[in-house]
């Protein structure tokens, strides 16, 4: 007999899948989600189960109180910073958002250990943010005693309302020492993010390698790139 939440379980296999297919972390060093907004769960990657030793059966999924509601391993232990930004940003900012990534990807966590938000100096980046990539601050000591993954996400989503970002169109984020957070309409999509972000973060790096008074792409050049895959007339790709 199949789950009732088979789809979302298959989801997150497959995105959990290709992180290392798209070479985003090492051993175990990420995770993905998949959400239901309707049933307000999400299936996310067992914590510490090596990619070739994943099913869709080895999902777990969890409500939006924290709760596991099927599966017999532990979450992630990301768990509860999935949980802080899906009530945040799909239910109460209502942004259609059905998946979540973290991973440790060596380019995007060399940004987050320099506390650095990425700028935008070409149009591969503006193809996707109209924005850096932006990165927030430390967690405090009192933030890391209390509750960690959980303040994780308390500061993402603090970060993004201090600097009036929204979630839908800059849906990418590093978090200082730590590494990126991605999220996407599907987790097949928040795969794709993290993956752009990843190649962002290599590009932004050689830049300034080659010029490190390098300065961001002009804005009527950011929003030409942005416009024509996400605007109103957007014309990239095929109708």
């Amino acid at each position: 007999m199949k789950s009732q939440y088979q789809n979302i379980k298959d989801e997150a296999y497959e995105a959990n899948m290709q992180i290392p297919a798209q070479h985003l972390a090492l051993y175990t060093w990420g995770n993905v989600s998949a959400f239901d907004k309707d049933k307000a769960v999400f299936a996310i990657k067992p914590s510490g189960v090596p990619y070739p030793d994943l099913t869709a059966d080895k999902m777990v999924v969890v409500d939006l109180d924290g709760k596991v509601v099927e599966g017999k391993l532990n979450p992630s232990s990301d768990t509860p910073t999935h949980v802080v930004l899906y009530k945040d940003f799909a239910v109460a900012k209502k942004i259609d958002m059905g998946g979540i990534i973290h991973t440790h990807s060596t380019a995007a966590v060399a940004w987050a250990q320099a506390q650095r938000s990425v700028p935008l100096f070409g149009t591969t980046h503006a193809d996707h943010l109209q924005t850096c990539v932006p990165c927030t601050p430390y967690l405090s000591e009192e933030q890391v005693k209390r509750d960690y993954e959980k303040e994780t996400g308390l500061l993402i989503v603090k970060y993004f309302e201090e600097q009036k970002l929204n979630p839908n169109e800059t849906n990418m984020v590093l978090v200082a020492g730590h590494g990126p957070f991605c999220w996407g309409k599907t987790a097949d999509k928040a795969v794709y993010n993290g993956a752009v972000l990843e190649e962002i973060c290599k590009m932004a790096l050689y830049t300034l390698q080659v010029n490190p008074n390098a300065t961001p792409l002009p804005e009527y050049i950011v929003n030409k790139h942005y416009e024509r895959k996400h605007g109103p007339n957007a014309y990239y790709g095929q109708k």
